[in-house]
């Protein structure tokens, strides 16, 4: 165990909440249910935003930004939509404060009442839609490929640092497109994208599928998500894409012209991921000493740390780690020097341990006689003398392996924690004493869907996209089943 967190197996909640804390990734504000991220947290979403911002436009998409406050009447034109959301909307309903009779404080000045309340932004489709009405006219103006940077308000009465707050971060990406082929394309296609980063950036394998009615977005014909699997057995939905139909097209007469002439409802997506994706990292890669970053999302992957005696050792350890750092940095691997003097060495090793750094090189004294380094992995906490001509090629690789090692090792868990069941005893048994993913038939109905979730807490994650279809009987109540889905309990 390292500064005092509580070990996985005996409180997996406590050790997620104090690892958060201990590692300076975030805190509770002062502010019920928000949080405040702070900078080591943020450099994570960061890496996160710059990762797939640069996915997202090499697909032809560009950045905007719309208002953070949404007019009421907005939500209330999708009927879905606006019942989906309602519980969770924040509403502005004044614009001015004033000093109360004794002039000790404030109050709301009732004579400042908007003429029209205001909801806090809990999703963008109806502002956004609304907008898209004056941008298109013709098929020529289509597609509109648009993704925005955000923060949103849902208001939450049980929060948790970054899994669930009032407000968090998030990128929102909404597209309109001439034909339903092409607004379906879309969803797969951002799909995939996140599914790809969370992959090979995150290290987090995935699922990838479709919601089922009951848990498809309010407004959307057909929602996608890609699932993970946390270390506790619990699922976490890592991300979603929606087709929208021309739902919200409908709903805001957003219509074009066609190459023929004809007047016909644009086609619309939306997706997003948000901040509870460091909760992801968190939960999938972390031990009980602290954090661990795969190396393709680290904001440092390397830290060297020297080790000295004497201002002399100081001196000459400190130029040759800033060689070694120079050489890192030529093959573009990011690199922090710990060259303080009023931390011990051990101290540093916990602490960039706690922080997830892939990789620490130390170099002492020895080292300077013998031309080596010594080489520490965060994700198997091994260590190796090298030679310092080494370095230019076996750091890039030791990166790489880490990289695929934490891939392996968290594909491993969920394949492990991944079940097939025929009954619904089995399931009940599985879901109580073990969790995971769990295949099973359902007969299609949310009645049935209904009853699995009051008497096990398990919902339906995803209907999976590369699933063999293959009829069965429902494990409830026997029914025909057309293939299997995975039910787990989930975050």
């Amino acid at each position: 165990m390292s500064k005092g967190l509580p070990k996985r197996l005996d409180d997996f909640s406590g050790w997620y909440n104090e690892l958060v804390k201990k590692a300076d990734l975030a805190e509770n504000s002062s502010v019920r249910g928000c949080m405040v991220i702070k900078p080591y947290g943020f450099s994570l979403w960061e890496k996160m935003q710059s990762k797939l911002d640069t996915m997202f436009k090499e697909t032809g998409h560009q950045n905007a930004y719309f208002p953070l406050f949404i007019p009421k009447s907005y939500l209330s034109k999708e009927a879905d939509h606006v019942e989906g959301f309602a519980k969770e909307c924040a509403v502005v309903t004044h614009y001015r404060l004033k000093s109360d009779e004794n002039g000790k404080g404030v109050i709301v000045d009732p004579d400042a009442k908007l003429e029209e309340e205001l909801i806090v932004r809990p999703t963008s489709e109806t502002v956004i839609w609304n907008t898209y009405k004056n941008w298109i006219q013709s098929y020529r103006d289509l597609p509109v490929l648009v993704n925005q940077w955000a923060n949103v308000v849902r208001w939450e009465m049980r929060t948790r640092l970054f899994l669930r707050t009032s407000e968090f971060l998030w990128q929102e990406g909404h597209t309109a497109h001439e034909n339903q082929n092409e607004a379906e394309e879309e969803t797969l296609k951002i799909l995939n994208i996140y599914s790809q980063f969370l992959e090979k950036t995150m290290a987090i394998p995935v699922l990838k599928g479709l919601k089922s009615e009951n848990e498809k977005f309010a407004g959307a014909v057909d929602t996608y998500c890609v699932e993970a699997l946390m270390q506790d057995g619990k699922a976490l939905q890592a991300g979603t894409s929606h087709f929208l139909g021309q739902n919200f097209a409908k709903a805001f007469d957003v219509q074009f012209a066609t190459s023929e002439g004809k007047k016909e409802f644009v086609w619309g997506t939306s997706w997003g991921v948000s901040t509870r994706l460091v909760g992801a990292l968190i939960m999938t890669h972390s031990d009980d000493k602290g954090l661990v970053i795969p190396p393709n999302l680290a904001p440092i992957q390397v830290v060297l740390i020297p080790i000295f005696n004497s201002d002399e050792e100081y001196k000459s350890v400190t130029e040759k780690i800033k060689f070694v750092a120079d050489r890192l940095k030529s093959n573009n691997i990011s690199v922090k020097i710990d060259d303080r003097k009023n931390h011990k060495p051990g101290w540093k090793f916990s602490e960039y341990e706690l922080k997830g750094i892939p990789v620490r090189i130390v170099i002492g004294p020895k080292d300077l006689e013998n031309n080596t380094v010594e080489v520490a992995r965060r994700d198997n906490l091994s260590k190796e003398i090298i030679d310092i001509k080494k370095i230019d090629s076996l750091i890039p690789k030791l990166l790489n392996e880490i990289q695929n090692n934490l891939f392996n090792k968290a594909k491993k868990f969920r394949d492990k924690n991944t079940h097939h069941v025929k009954d619904y005893n089995e399931f009940k048994k599985i879901i109580q004493d073990k969790g995971g993913f769990i295949y099973a038939h359902w007969d299609g109905s949310t009645e049935t869907e209904n009853i699995i979730k009051k008497e096990t807490k398990a919902t339906i994650r995803c209907i999976p996209i590369d699933n063999e279809s293959s009829t069965g009987k429902c494990i409830v109540t026997g029914k025909e089943s057309k293939g299997l889905v995975v039910f787990g309990k989930a975050y």
